[in-house]
């Protein structure tokens, strides 16, 4: 169970992770209502001017259900989040990532700066939903969980709202993107991790520290894109610094605590 200080701070990364989300959802529904509104004068001074009738009817429709996994570590780099047939809560639209390359840093414990990339047109959706987490500053006093350093995978995992592989943002989602049919995930990728559903993926990610093989006939892991700068920073700094409590599998917190201080995104013109 976390600290009762922690899942107060998880609360509060959530709420305001959900208030900024209705901001800018207000602010899209207030372009569309303006745009709307714009249109509608044209379409009167048009009909005005031809002496004809015209409609314009919009439909929008909304899924208003909530979802909040509970998620714990399991021996692979993946939160246990309940199985779903779907997405489940408010996920944020593949169409963020407009089909482009994004790239930003991540910093970890302040001094540690990982240049990253997102590759938006092989992940449109997990791509969409990073964005809009790090522009959100979700990830913002999170902390890496998980470091695994064994002969059979080397990864740093991140993103849970509590710090120990539990809490999201409200929301899980699919469906797996950019899966590497082999297996194999090269030093540098930044993956999403998942429950045992493919459309189990939520707030965590995990990073690969050196050339690393899991097993492809569970379904894989989304790679959403990679580290391109600091990585041997990472190694250095944590990574080399061990593994406390260790469990079977390898894989246990870091020695060296390791917290997310900042992250930035932009599109690559």
């Amino acid at each position: 169970m976390a600290p009762k200080n922690q899942s107060r701070e998880a609360r509060e990364r959530l709420r305001l992770y959900q208030a900024r989300q209705g901001l800018h959802e207000r602010q899209r529904r207030r372009r569309v209502r303006d745009d709307v509104v714009w249109a509608g004068a044209l379409v009167l001074v048009a009909a005005l001017a031809t002496g004809s009738q015209l409609v314009h009817a919009s439909n929008e429709g909304a899924d208003g259900a909530q979802a909040s996994a509970s998620a714990t570590a399991t021996s692979g780099p993946t939160p246990s989040a309940s199985a779903t047939a779907g997405n489940t809560g408010d996920v944020p639209s593949k169409d963020i990532a407009d089909g482009a390359t994004w790239t930003g840093t991540l910093t970890l414990n302040d001094d540690i700066d990982l240049g990253i990339e997102l590759d938006g047109a092989a992940a449109p959706q997990a791509t969409s939903v990073e964005i809009d987490l790090i522009r959100k500053r979700f990830y913002d006093g999170t902390t890496c969980h998980r470091l695994a350093d064994s002969a059979d995978f080397h990864f740093l995992q991140c993103g849970s709202a509590n710090g120990d592989g539990t809490g999201d943002a409200g929301f899980q989602y699919g469906p797996l993107e950019n899966v590497p049919s082999d297996g194999r995930y090269a030093a540098g990728t930044i993956a999403i991790a998942r429950g045992a559903s493919p459309s189990s993926q939520t707030t965590q990610f995990f990073i690969v520290t050196d050339d690393t093989t899991l097993d492809p006939s569970t379904g894989g892991y989304t790679v959403v894109g990679k580290v391109t700068s600091g990585l041997s920073d990472l190694v250095s700094q944590v990574t080399s610094q061990g593994i406390a409590d260790a469990g079977a599998d390898g894989s246990g917190k870091p020695e060296v605590a390791t917290e997310i201080t900042g992250a930035t995104i932009r599109q690559e013109k």
